[in-house]
């Protein structure tokens, strides 16, 4: 790299810019020059008007003061007192870190304003640095490269520009800092979920009529001897050998997060639903919601109650109650939702019940229980055949006499094939059990006659039978599903929002939109880093998913300011994307032994500007250069002692 300036004569006069500029060698053995950053006019003309003052910190005065810049080829002016002298052929460019996406997710934190909620929440005039701020470090980590506390002190913060942006030092992120700050959160939680509420509307004019409900697990790595809700329980995360706890979440039907809680390992979904509910209504007042469920969650005595305090919902149910209803479901004419799906309404004792049909998933179900009931099938007649009495198979045509050597080895193999074929009564039931385990609910399709006891096997103690007329039934649902759904009434009839009159329809969408809770789950467990835990007590394990989900709330928030121009954009791509544009010191030593610092991100590439602009996002101007005295040299990463809150250590 090096230091390009460039003249340029405007109304007569000449200016003169500065720019960073690398080579990059091409194929070919060609070179191409590319801009690295725009330094700006750093002028020395010796007119006062002509002259380009800059704003730095005196670190040995401790103030702020206006300078002038001047080449070492050049003469500083006589009468300038604060004209500074550098020498640009030793200039230096040190401390690369990431700078967009950090800035980017400082911009999304301050969109939600929560500065303003923490800061009186965790005001203690006796910490060197704002709790606030070492919040918004962790909260920036989580979103952008999870990692642990430990993690965040010895390597992240020094990789990114949170020092600019935040206007801290190291101190910050001290160790202990950051575990202290984890104890000071989950106090203020019920409270951040009103302070959310109000920031949705405001935001995205949110609504909270219809209420998204799922769970999920996280695990733990480690003895958790000290945290009374690391239990085993059913795990969905395929871990069941470690300790979990159990995460309900609520959010809305465009995805934005509106309250979570954190149960026991051993919590079972149907025990959750009650407890939630009051909590809800404790937060946000008694209101007609709609609560949107799986099938797993409510059980039959909570969805009564539900009825009899005037809430909503709609939830899943198992194919039994499909095959139950439905003659009464033949009736009713079937409504096309798009093409490819459709659905029917049924109204009876004060639920109402929507069957959906599907021919995506018609076709996929069928071919599953085809692939299941043909392995199944030849299972069975592979055990028959080993049984020896399976079906006789047809003998070749006679072959030429073979030598009697051959002879006695092809009888020596049918020898030895006809013992493995020999099949036992217990051996065969057993074959049979794992081949019923494998066809799972496609074994009913087949009705087995198995030996007793006391009989041998043969063709009529062990007997297949197929059913057919319930394979064609079963065939018939495929695609099918029923949804159970109860709407709160007002004046004698079901209060549907303005404008609804096709009604199953809209319970069939409202249904669809649980796939926003698998998205929040996803996001958390993937992107977020929620799993596995580390913590070893109790509110730290707290404040851990308290972290995960207010970096959540971050990238909803991005997610949502992308569905306008590029909605098929996740958050994670744009912030890989402009994780690239980095910022770096540009040190500048002057005559006179000191060292001007100018921290300057890189400028943007064209697609990089495209999603800005779309963002309606703009760069910020670059920060403002200061000056010290002393001999410049880089912290020593592995020295945890010399590493300091600025860019680097100036030894004097």
């Amino acid at each position: 790299m090096f230091l390009r300036a460039t003249n340029r004569r405007k109304n007569g006069k000449l200016h003169r810019y500065f720019s960073v500029v690398e080579n990059r060698r091409c194929a070919g053995g060609t070179s191409m020059q590319r801009q690295v950053m725009y330094l700006g006019e750093i002028n020395d003309s010796q007119q006062d008007a002509w002259r380009k003052t800059l704003e730095v910190f005196d670190e040995d005065r401790g103030e702020v003061r206006q300078v002038s810049l001047f080449p070492d080829d050049r003469t500083a002016p006589a009468d300038n007192v604060d004209a500074v002298t550098v020498r640009l052929s030793e200039m230096q460019l040190r401390r690369p870190r990431s700078f967009g996406d950090c800035w980017l997710a400082c911009g999304l934190w301050d969109e939600l304003k929560l500065t303003e909620f923490w800061k009186p929440r965790l005001a203690d005039p006796r910490a060197g640095v704002p709790w606030e701020k070492v919040l918004e470090v962790l909260a920036v980590n989580r979103l952008l490269d999870p990692g642990s506390e430990l993690a965040v002190h010895r390597h992240w913060f020094a990789a990114s520009a949170l020092d600019e942006l935040l206007g801290v030092d190291f101190q910050a992120v001290a160790k202990d800092r950051l575990y202290r700050c984890l104890d000071r959160l989950v106090a203020h939680k019920d409270e951040l979920f009103q302070f959310l509420q109000e920031r949705w509307k405001t935001l995205f004019d949110a609504r909270f009529d219809i209420l998204l409900y799922d769970l999920t697990s996280t695990y733990f790595e480690g003895l958790c001897a000290e945290i009374p809700k690391a239990k085993h329980g059913y795990s969905r995360d395929g871990r069941p050998d470690c300790r979990q706890v159990v995460i309900a979440l609520v959010v809305t039907t465009e995805g934005l997060p509106l309250a979570y809680e954190v149960l026991s390992g051993n919590t079972t979904d149907k025990t959750t639903l009650q407890d939630f509910l009051a909590k809800i209504e404790k937060l946000y007042g008694q209101a007609r919601r709609v609560w949107v469920m799986d099938r797993g969650i409510p059980t039959k005595a909570t969805l009564e109650q539900m009825r009899a305090d005037g809430t909503g919902y709609l939830v899943g149910t198992p194919k039994s109650l499909l095959t139950k209803m439905e003659k009464e479901l033949l009736e009713k004419p079937w409504e096309q939702v798009h093409e490819g799906m459709a659905v029917k309404l049924l109204e009876q004792a004060g639920e109402l019940y929507v069957q959906a049909r599907s021919e995506q998933r018609q076709k996929k179900e069928t071919a599953m229980r085809r692939r299941k009931f043909k392995a199944l099938v030849h299972g069975l007649n592979r055990l028959k055949r080993r049984a020896g009495i399976g079906p006789k198979i047809k003998q070749s045509p006679a072959q030429p006499a073979a030598p009697a050597e051959a002879a006695v080895t092809n009888k020596s193999k049918r020898k030895r094939g006809k013992r493995k074929q020999t099949l036992s009564r217990d051996q065969l039931l057993k074959r049979v059990a794992i081949l019923r385990k494998e066809a799972g609910r496609v074994a009913g399709f087949i009705e087995v006659r198995e030996p007793l006891p006391t009989e041998l096997v043969t063709r009529e103690t062990f007997v297949c039978t197929f059913r057919r007329s319930a394979w064609k039934e079963a065939l018939g649902r495929d695609g099918c599903y029923l949804l159970r759904a109860h709407v709160p009434v007002k004046d004698g009839t079901p209060d549907w929002p303005a404008g609804m009159n096709q009604q199953a329809p809209l319970l069939w969408q409202w249904y669809m939109q649980l796939t926003h809770v698998e998205e929040a789950f996803k996001t958390l467990k993937s992107d977020l880093g929620v799993r596995p835990i580390h913590h070893q007590i109790q509110p730290r394990v707290e404040a851990h998913i308290l972290l995960a989900f207010l970096a959540y709330c971050l990238s909803v928030t991005l997610r949502k300011k992308l569905c306008a121009h590029a909605p098929g954009l996740s958050p994670r791509a744009v912030l890989e994307k402009l994780h690239t544009i980095q910022m770096v010191d540009v040190c500048l030593p002057t005559t006179d032994g000191r060292w001007l610092i100018m921290p300057r991100h890189t400028e943007p590439e064209p697609d990089q500007e495209a999603l800005l602009s779309k963002l309606g996002l703009k760069l910020p101007h670059q920060p403002p250069p200061r000056i010290r005295s002393g001999q410049l040299v880089l912290p020593d990463p592995k020295d945890e002692k010399d590493q300091k809150g600025d860019d680097c250590v100036v030894k004097t």
